[in-house]
C-alpha cells in the first residue's frame, strides 16, 4: 500500500481499491489528493510539534483540509 494514502483509506477502507485505482488514472483526484495529504501532514506537523500559529490560521487549515476531503468523498462515491 502507498503510505501516502493512508489517511484517506483510513477514512474510507472501504474505498481503498477505488483509491488507487483514481490516482491513477483522473488527474484531478491525483491533484486533490495530494493537496488533501500535504494538509494532512501540515496540520499533524503542527500539533505534534506545537508550532506557534494563530488559531485563526490553523483553523483556516483544517477548515481547507475539511473542503478537500468532502470533494474527494464525492468522487469517491460517484
Amino acid at each position: 500500500m502507498d503510505p501516502d494514502q493512508h489517511a484517506l483509506v483510513k477514512d474510507f477502507p472501504q474505498y481503498r481499491e477505488k483509491i488507487h485505482t483514481l490516482k491513477t488514472t483522473n488527474a484531478h483526484f491525483t491533484r486533490l489528493f495530494n493537496e488533501y495529504q500535504n494538509l494532512t501532514n501540515e496540520v499533524e506537523h503542527l500539533e505534534i510539534d506545537g508550532i506557534p500559529m494563530g488559531d485563526v490560521s490553523f483553523e483556516e487549515l483544517k477548515k481547507k483540509r475539511i473542503r478537500l476531503k468532502d470533494e474527494l468523498y464525492a468522487i469517491l462515491i460517484a
